[in-house]
């Protein structure tokens, strides 16, 4: 639990991605009213894969180290794949459960993601991306 922690932390000081991308060829914006995490993820996509991503904002140490490792894992993985994953799927890139106090920060990058994808892709969110 220590080296989740560790990394979590680390994400959180040194956030990697962390910018925008000038025409990208999506973007997302979410906020948590509740606890304040303030997030926008820019996506290049090239070939129905991500070239390039990135996310800008303020948050908690949570969301802040989640949006930096959904953004390393991002990169190269196709559309459909990324739009797939759900709340376990986040769960086991951080490599620790936040419990249901701390979820939606550590599920608020992967549901502006998601968003960002569908609507590049001219689609409704599904019922999973809805409910992150």
């Amino acid at each position: 639990m220590d080296m989740y922690a560790e990394e979590i932390i680390s994400h959180y000081e040194h956030p990697h991605n962390k910018g925008k991308i000038e025409n990208a060829s999506a973007s997302m914006h979410e906020h948590n009213m509740v606890c304040g995490d303030d997030i926008t993820v820019y996506v290049k996509i090239k070939g129905n894969k991500v070239d390039d991503i990135k996310f800008d904002g303020s948050g908690c140490a949570i969301s802040t180290a989640s949006a930096s490792m959904l953004t390393d894992f991002a990169k190269g993985k196709s559309i459909s794949e990324l739009e797939k994953m759900g709340v376990s799927d986040m769960i086991g890139l951080i490599g620790v459960d936040p419990g249901p106090a701390r979820l939606h920060c550590a599920t608020i990058s992967l549901k502006a993601l998601k968003e960002a994808l569908f609507m590049y892709a001219h689609k409704e969110p599904d019922a999973k991306t809805r409910s992150l």
